[in-house]
């Protein structure tokens, strides 16, 4: 029988894929920008690996005027071939197979995220605080700046400012580094993907945390980046290398970002994302203690003059999604592991697990081994094997710290935290066993614009139209529900929706790399952690899954394409 057109791979996916419209009030606009590294301040010495990475690249949802009509922009960036492929090879096709690909699919090229171009930005109204909420988000593997587009444009509708890095360290699918010293805009460097090794080695521990610190280095020029936009710096801002932002573009955001006051701008991450915001935060805040002056490979040594020094403090709200917890595990990262998050220092100003909210899927939740790591690290005392009450006594007999806000999405996958879920709902489904991928999101965006609002921060109210899955409480004047207690309540009254307690977790987590280099865990303990990490490696990167990968996918496209077909 003759194979399908390989274009039926992505076409049986999800023909033309498109996105749910935002359901907060405001409309959303975007800027995409990408400075030289030599027109910043970095905040910390350059680490290894980034002599070829001369410039920061993010890009910025924010809320713009009702009557902005800019264009959508491609949910792809270009050149949208290179990125088609690189996304059929993430996603599990092979090389071969992933470059055929590039040529002929239409239905990526066509989906595009509803935001309007370089549109003017909306001033907060005169009854709220003059700057909008402000995000930082880091990507997963496989991710870039487009990848979280949805839950980015969600929060944006509702009056919050998204930052969206591009990470050059190897775990995007692809991204492109344009030269601040050639003439020609389209003279870029090419980052491939970097697959690693999951399984709990020394090497793998080093690359990874090689990685993190490029991630950090990232952050920190990123948000450096940020707050001079906010300061209307004139300099920075012309020296903008993607021209499709037009300076005025840019310049209009000064002033409105909340990112100059200590502990104000929220910290967010998916993954390997969100284990790269635990070690900036811990990296940042803890960066005067002795256990961490005197690593000698540290991670992220901010100055005390830098942006991001001046602005992470114990009250700074964090947001994990699917935390992954290998990459914290490694030696080098011991002394950071045994430091709390600053929502948990030893402060009486630290505000505890209310300003911490982590969201799992349910594939994540169901890893027990990496779910008692995480219960460990949301904790004030990572160091404790095992979670208790006692655990978030305060120092000094001051009471107790509140425990983490921590729930998760039944019936959902990894990928359904990013756009992956939407654009990919046959993959998700047939493969990871994953259902409605809209819910994770709208579950998400609910949680975070609640918890944003438990920690003091003015936003939109939570749309009655997301209230599907159950939950709510009166109309506000607004025309939208302002305090949706519901969707952090733990009695569990949202569809869907499951509370997690930390208490009792812990035992099961995985062996650091100095406990198994010291041997002070149980054999069968370390194997059973490796097999756990192995087997959800093809949760997180869909091209490590086990043998016969590929041919999964494909047939959950409804195709019979295999690896090396002509086409």
């Amino acid at each position: 029988m003759a194979a399908p057109p390989a274009g039926s791979f992505f076409s049986r996916l999800n023909p033309v894929p498109t996105f749910p419209t935002y359901t907060g009030p405001h409309k959303v606009g975007t800027v995409d920008v990408e400075f030289p590294v030599s027109e910043l301040k970095s905040p910390s010495p350059a680490p290894e690996g980034t002599s070829d990475i001369p410039t920061v690249q993010f890009r910025i949802f924010y809320p713009c005027t009702s009557e902005s009509s800019g264009k959508a922009i491609p949910w792809l960036p270009s050149p949208q071939r290179l990125h088609v492929a690189a996304y059929a090879q993430f996603l599990g096709a092979g090389s071969l197979l992933a470059s055929a690909l590039s040529f002929l699919p239409r239905h990526l090229h066509y989906s595009s995220i509803p935001v309007h171009k370089n549109a003017t930005v909306l001033r907060p109204p005169p009854e709220s605080p003059a700057r909008w909420p402000t995000i930082v988000f880091s990507h997963g593997l496989g991710g870039n700046r487009n990848a979280y587009s949805h839950l980015a444009g969600s929060l944006a509708s509702h009056g919050v400012i998204v930052v969206c890095p591009e990470h050059r360290d190897g775990s995007a699918a692809v991204s492109l580094v344009r030269d601040p010293k050639s003439q020609h805009r389209r003279n870029t460097r090419q980052v491939p993907y970097r697959s690693l090794s999951h399984v709990p080695t020394r090497e793998t521990w080093g690359a990874r945390d090689k990685q993190i610190r490029i991630r950090l280095w990232e952050l920190g020029l990123g948000f450096e980046a940020v707050s001079e936009i906010d300061s209307g710096n004139k300099r920075l801002i012309q020296s903008n290398m993607n021209k499709s932002t037009p300076e005025p573009a840019l310049s209009q955001l000064a002033g409105l970002l909340d990112v100059k006051e200590p502990g104000r701008t929220i910290f967010a991450g998916h993954s390997f994302g969100a284990a790269s915001i635990v070690q900036l935060l811990k990296s940042t805040y803890y960066a005067d203690r002795p256990e961490i002056t005197a690593m000698t490979e540290p991670f992220f040594t901010p100055a005390m003059d830098s942006s991001i020094r001046k602005q992470i403090a114990e009250r700074s709200p964090t947001m994990c999604l699917d935390l992954w917890c290998m990459p914290l595990l490694s030696s080098t990262a011991d002394p950071l592991f045994k430091l709390p998050l600053p929502v948990y220092a030893d402060t009486p100003s630290a505000p505890g697990g209310k300003a911490l909210l982590a969201i799992e899927s349910d594939h994540f939740f169901q890893w027990r081994e990496n779910l008692d790591t995480k219960a460990r690290i949301f904790s004030p005392r990572p160091s404790d094997p095992v979670v208790t009450a006692a655990t978030f006594e305060r120092p000094g007999s001051r009471g107790r710290f509140p425990e983490p806000t921590f729930f998760y999405v039944k019936n959902s996958a990894h990928l359904n935290q990013s756009d992956f879920g939407i654009l990919f709902p046959w993959l998700t489904k047939r493969v990871f066993g994953a259902e409605q991928p809209e819910r994770c999101l709208r579950l998400n965006t609910r949680a975070q614009l609640q918890f944003l609002r438990n920690n003091g921060y003015n936003v939109a109210p939570t749309s009655a139209c997301d209230l599907v899955d159950g939950g709510g409480a009166d109309m506000g004047a607004k025309g939208g529900f302002e305090d949706d207690k519901a969707i952090l309540d733990p009695n569990g009254v949202v569809d869907s929706w499951g509370w997690v307690k930390v208490l009792g977790l812990g035992p099961k987590g995985g062996p650091t790399e100095l406990e198994r280099r010291a041997g002070t865990r149980k054999e069968s303990e370390e194997r059973r952690a490796e097999e756990a990490e192995q087997e959800m490696e093809g949760e997180m990167e869909p091209s490590r899954g086990k043998p016969g990968g590929e041919e999964k996918v494909v047939e959950a496209a409804g195709g019979a394409v295999k690896k090396g077909t002509e086409v």
